[in-house]
């Protein structure tokens, strides 16, 4: 055991060749050298026998491995080791020198003892073969390769691979005095999509008083985190956070926008009326004020509504039945659904429509533009016509139309109105040239010829005859006017 022992210190120490290394230091051309010289001088080391079966060393390594292969080198023949050493050092002077030849040997193969043909496979031959398991472990590469799986990053270049969308772990961040540092990384960076997830992760990881003070005093990361928790519906977060900003109209507003989520319309009701003695501003109150009288009116006006139209008691109903239920819509359209349903209702009534203009101070533009909707849509010129007439402190009767008689005449075409109504408000039209369109675009040929003849266009009479139909009242009145 001694003798063994002995000659186990003398070749290593009178070996001419360096055990393998993993380190990243060396040359892969040498690497490759040693490599092949400690593979060649694995020759005659394992019997064939049991090969398909894995052997333990008495050192507990399997035999698989480099370590066992060195080991049982050093304990073989020592004239055979040097009498291969002569000729390993006369053939490997170069890369290309070392011989090719075909052999159905691999590297894994060797490891296992498979090693008593005449002639051994490459390095390169054997790392290439891929038809048989390879158990010898792989060239470490270098360390610039692994610093994408690193973790060591600091806080800019952490913004930075987010920025380029890589995966970072942030868990790394444990201070506050870092993470706080990887969110003014954040913000520099001006990518709303990196900040946010930055937020997340301090959400995520600091008290809620802590991570609050440090926004108060930076306001971009503020702004994304309130917008952030509004998106996703984190209410008490943001209503925690509005409070410690002493936002109280904001933290009003977020408490009054949760009647969205309220279904039952008599809840949603007591909520409205809750909500009117919020911290809200003088004009927001106003608001909470007449979305409260608004939903109220409606309940009313749907519980009779409702009755009339199960009754058949109302000819209208039974001609036009409703199409949707009036709760929750907003004031155009209840104003719109009152002209059309309760239009001569008197003003007492709350589903009357001078009701609703008086009670929520709704602009003479607006009432007329909703009024004329509904009441042309059910084709009751009269009720346009007296919508539009107004009377002087004299007593005349006069036509005045606040949203302009180019807009009536577009909504009552738009609700086929036949030309003689056409004609009637295309006359009262101001400007020359967009009469002329009008009337040429809607067919009121009167009108055409009225204007042309005030004009004294003798030439535009002339053309406009040919577009009017031979023989027609029309065509009598253009040649009256041009032979006069």
């Amino acid at each position: 055991m001694s003798r063994v022992r002995a000659d186990e210190e003398e070749y290593w120490h009178s070996s001419k060749f360096r055990a393998f290394t993993f380190d990243d230091e060396d040359d892969e051309l040498s690497q490759l050298k040693e490599s092949k010289r400690a593979v060649n001088s694995l020759r005659d080391i394992v019997d064939d026998d049991d090969d398909d079966l894995e052997r333990v060393s008495w050192s507990g390594e399997p035999v698989g491995s480099i370590s066992w292969s060195i080991k049982e080198t050093a304990s073989g023949s020592t004239s055979s080791l040097d009498g291969r050493d002569s000729s390993l050092q006369k053939g490997s002077s170069s890369y290309a020198a070392l011989p090719k030849q075909a052999s159905s040997s691999s590297l894994s193969s060797l490891f296992k003892g498979r090693n008593k043909l005449p002639s051994f496979q490459s390095l390169s031959d054997a790392l290439t073969d891929t038809g048989v398991k390879n158990y010898a472990p792989e060239l470490r590469r270098p360390k610039a390769e692994y610093k994408d799986y690193s973790s060591d990053w600091s806080p800019k270049d952490t913004v930075r691979r987010m920025q380029r969308g890589k995966v970072c772990s942030l868990e790394r961040f444990r201070s506050l005095q870092d993470k706080l540092v990887l969110l003014d990384e954040a913000v520099a960076g001006h990518d709303g999509n990196v900040i946010t997830a930055v937020l997340i992760f301090l959400k995520r990881t600091l008290r809620r008083e802590i991570l609050f003070r440090e926004l108060e005093v930076r306001q971009v990361a503020l702004c994304h985190l309130i917008h952030f928790l509004r998106e996703t519906g984190e209410q008490k977060f943001l209503l925690d956070l509005l409070r410690f900003l002493d936002r109280t109209e904001e933290v009003a507003l977020s408490q009054y926008r949760e009647h969205l989520n309220i279904q039952d319309v008599e809840k949603r009701r007591e909520f409205l009326k809750g909500c009117i003695g919020l911290p809200f501003s003088a004009e927001d109150t106003s608001h909470i004020q007449d979305h409260y009288t608004l939903l109220e009116r409606q309940i009313i006006i749907e519980a009779n509504d409702r009755h009339l139209e199960m009754a058949g008691q109302s000819e209208l109903f039974r001609k036009y039945p409703r199409k949707a239920s009036i709760l929750n819509m907003p004031l155009v359209t209840t104003l719109f659904y009152s002209c059309f349903y309760h239009y001569t209702e008197a003003e007492g009534m709350f589903s009357s429509p001078t009701n609703l203009k008086k009670t929520f101070k709704i602009p003479d533009k607006q009432y007329v533009l909703t009024a004329l909707a509904a009441r042309a849509k059910l084709r009751a010129w009269g009720d346009v016509d007296a919508l539009l007439t107004t009377k002087n402190w004299l007593g005349y009767t006069k036509k005045k139309a606040p949203i302009g008689f180019h807009r009536v005449v577009e909504i009552l075409q738009r609700n086929n109105a036949p030309v003689q109504v056409l004609q009637e408000y295309v006359r009262l039209v101001e400007d020359v040239e967009t009469r002329l369109n009008l009337a040429t675009k809607y067919k009121c040929h009167d009108v055409v010829i009225e204007t042309y003849r005030d004009l004294k266009d003798r030439i535009q009479l002339t053309a406009y005859k040919c577009k009017v139909e031979r023989g027609s009242a029309e065509e009598e009145k253009i040649n009256s006017i041009l032979n006069n």
